[in-house]
């Protein structure tokens, strides 16, 4: 369906360019946009951060007709969890975490994790966020692309004993 199929590399790199615009747009106060764009926007910054890298990763990528889930395509989902895990933690650490609804971005983490009162941030508050977030993004990535793969490529494909003339569905 998409225009133009594209290397594993490519695929990767465009991955991680979509998670990186969804995770900065995530350092947006929401309160900054108007009207229905306050819950809109913040929403599609989730979306580019959580759904739309891995399945793009996957749909974009040239496979042989045979191949349906190869190694690669099952590495796909931690390989690029693991490089958007790593953007992540560079973007808290020198930019803040991401936002809620109804939050304000109180600034990077290396000088959270030094500041007293309301904006300090504890070590293990920090580790237990940044665990969660590594979990929760291995787990849907490889799921998501395991899930893009198999509807691309026809999941229910088999062959059935029917006599002499097998019949392939």
């Amino acid at each position: 369906m998409l225009f133009n199929k594209v290397s594993y590399r490519r695929g990767i790199i465009e991955g991680v360019i979509i998670y990186a615009i969804g995770r900065l747009g995530a350092l947006i106060t929401p309160a900054f946009f108007p009207d229905w764009m306050f819950v809109a926007v913040p929403l599609l910054f989730l979306v580019f951060q959580y759904i739309l890298p891995p399945v793009w990763a996957a749909r974009r990528m040239t496979s042989t007709k045979r191949e349906r889930l190869s190694k690669r395509f099952w590495l796909l989902g931690p390989r690029i969890a693991a490089i958007c895990f790593g953007l992540d933690v560079v973007i808290s650490l020198f930019c803040g975490l991401p936002l809620t609804m109804f939050e304000v971005q109180q600034g990077p983490v290396v000088l959270r994790l030094f500041a007293s009162g309301a904006s300090h941030l504890t070590i293990p508050g920090y580790l237990f966020y940044e665990l969660r977030t590594a979990v929760f993004l291995f787990v849907f990535y490889t799921i998501a692309v395991v899930c893009t793969r198999l509807a691309g490529g026809g999941f229910l494909r088999f062959t059935m004993p029917a006599g002499g003339n097998r019949v392939t569905l």
